[in-house]
């Protein structure tokens, strides 16, 4: 996915010219697949604390990867989007009932904010973005109103994330980040979770050489998977 971005933006900068695409696809469209497993169930309301057999499962399969989809694009403000690049996806379950999702994808490419705490160089961060990993969804279902769920959630989010990310892509991350919307969440889990804030965006998206500012403005929150994260990301 990356790459295909790439490439479009080279086409609209008329360095390449592409081919006409072979076969259509789906971008801009909504999710339309509708399940009885991702209809709402009875309210819970139990502390994180009292959740029996809370655990996060990874989406592994082409239908846990549809019903991940689904409840995302019925209960998430933002409805579902690909995630780009390398990622990984969890349902939060207790006992079996899914209680929250969340999907980890790539960094961001910049960020001045991030990248002043991080303290790279352009070159430094080319060559190593791929180890910041980006918490790109976050949800809890609207019948789940369990007190410090979140923060639990995130907190065991980061303590197996770079297990499993190397599980899966032979290397680990060291550091996560998030984009709040500043005008609709204060961002309190993340930081119960002990996420670090470092500054708002901008409001402008990777496609904005312009520099409009049309987007709405987000608060940056890391979180250090290693002590030593600068130094795997600046050498």
């Amino acid at each position: 996915m990356s790459c295909r971005v790439a490439l479009l933006r080279m086409q609209e900068d008329g360095l390449i010219r592409l081919p006409a695409p072979r076969n259509g696809n789906n971008n801009g469209r909504r999710y339309l697949r509708r399940t009885q497993a991702a209809e709402p169930g009875a309210p819970i309301c139990t502390p994180a604390g009292g959740l029996p057999q809370l655990r996060l499962d990874l989406v592994a399969t082409r239908s846990d990867s549809h019903l991940w989809n689904e409840f995302v694009e019925r209960y998430h403000y933002l409805g579902h989007q690909p995630l780009p690049g390398a990622q990984l996806r969890y349902f939060a379950r207790s006992q079996g009932r899914t209680l929250a999702l969340l999907g980890f994808g790539a960094a961001a490419w910049k960020a001045a904010p991030r990248d002043t705490f991080i303290g790279w160089t352009a070159a430094q961060r080319t060559g190593r973005l791929h180890l910041v990993v980006n918490n790109a969804r976050f949800l809890i279902l609207p019948r789940v109103a369990s007190r410090n769920l979140a923060s639990r959630l995130l907190s065991m989010a980061a303590s197996r994330i770079a297990a499993d990310w190397s599980a899966r892509y032979g290397y680990e991350p060291v550091l996560l980040e998030t984009f709040v919307e500043k005008d609709r969440f204060a961002g309190t889990c993340y930081r119960a979770a002990n996420w670090q804030l470092l500054g708002d965006t901008k409001g402008r998206g990777k496609l904005d050489p312009h520099k409009l500012a049309l987007l709405p403005v987000k608060t940056i929150w890391v979180y250090p998977l290693f002590k030593r994260f600068r130094r795997a990301l600046c050498g």
